[in-house]
């Protein structure tokens, strides 16, 4: 795996790009595909159609595919001494719920805060389970307690680890154990298709800057502070994430998406948006991460051809996996939590 740094200017900010892999996000994978396994989903979706802009997020069956009977009886590895759970019956967005996850070693400690957003698959089994997604069916209090206590086994990416990549990651966490974050889980609601996810996602974007983080912010030992607080997600969760982060780049310092759910035509306006994001707030730090046989990956590499064109510092991975659970389980899950971890106390992940 090679690395080379983006070409992004704003002083301060240099962020490693992996060298990408190889797909096209711009396929849906057939009923068929959709019942197979994750890299024979893949391969059917090579021989689909291409998606509109308005169906970009894909059915949820093939955007991440539920669970086998034999996934499910992986046990959730509960990892938090404080986990709240809180319910909104009526928003302008309709029935919300959020879980919150606070560290078992926080003992007055101050902590920086995510807010991970879940796929479309959890957005149609509505607010209780989707708000539940990252934890129930992602395995993120699995992820946490293993970051806790390296180092990483190959294992635990479920046929995704890559050595060079896994090396890099427990050199981090031998250099510098992982510290922790207030994990954030809000339903996401299944609004944001259409050709402009950043108006889609206005009152999402309001409910959460308005209601959820001030919230946060008083009834957990978080920092407080915007360069501590991160937004993160997966597919759909991804389109949120950056749709939210970069309409309000004062309450977030860092802005990520895994396998974000944009087509190839918009990242031209994506990146503008970015653009005009980072011009608020010089300190901003901006992430794609993507898989090799993501169907996202010609859309996410397209947008961050299109940043680096427009100097937009930010940091642009690829690495092993599908666009699926295990993915989710595996790599999603360790590289949001460990990236985070570091960026927002102003360190550097690896």
């Amino acid at each position: 795996m090679s690395f080379k740094y983006s070409t992004g200017t704003v002083p301060g900010l240099f962020f490693l790009v992996l060298g990408v892999g190889f797909g096209c996000r711009s396929r849906e994978p057939s009923a068929v595909a959709a019942q197979a396994t994750d890299r024979e989903a893949v391969n059917a979706a090579s021989t689909q159609a291409p998606r509109t802009p308005t169906q970009a997020l894909g059915p949820a069956s093939t955007q991440n595919p539920e669970p086998s009977s034999k996934q499910s009886q992986e046990p959730v590895v509960m990892h938090s001494a404080s986990e709240l759970t809180w319910s909104y019956p009526q928003t302008a967005i309709g029935p919300m719920r959020v879980v919150v996850s606070i560290p078992a070693h926080v003992a007055g400690e101050r902590l920086p805060v995510l807010f991970a957003f879940h796929g479309r698959g959890e957005a149609l089994k509505g607010p209780e389970r989707g708000a539940r997604g990252w934890w129930d069916d992602y395995w993120l209090g699995k992820a946490i307690q293993k970051l806790a206590h390296p180092p990483l086994d190959p294992e635990l990416f479920l046929g995704f680890a890559d050595p060079v990549r896994l090396q890099a990651m427990n050199e981090s966490l031998r250099a510098r154990p992982y510290a922790g974050l207030i994990v954030v889980t809000p339903y996401t609601p299944d609004r944001l298709g259409g050709d402009d996810a950043f108006a889609a996602a206005k009152p999402l974007s309001a409910w959460v800057v308005d209601e959820l983080l001030p919230r946060v912010y008083r009834e957990t030992p978080a920092l407080g502070t915007y360069e501590s607080t991160g937004i993160d997600g997966v597919s759909l969760g991804g389109r949120a994430a950056w749709a939210i982060g970069l309409s309000y780049p004062e309450k977030f310092g860092v802005v990520s998406g895994m396998q974000a759910a944009f087509d190839s035509e918009e990242g031209e306006w994506v990146a503008r948006v970015a653009e005009k994001a980072v011009k608020k707030k010089f300190a901003l730090k901006l992430r794609l991460l993507t898989s090799g046989q993501d169907y996202y990956l010609e859309p996410s590499r397209a947008l961050s051809a299109r940043l680096t064109g427009l100097r937009v510092p930010h940091r642009f991975d690829v690495v092993r996996g599908t666009h699926s659970y295990t993915f989710n389980r595996g790599p999603g899950a360790y590289e949001m939590l460990l990236f985070h971890d570091r960026a927002l106390r102003g360190l550097p992940a690896p």
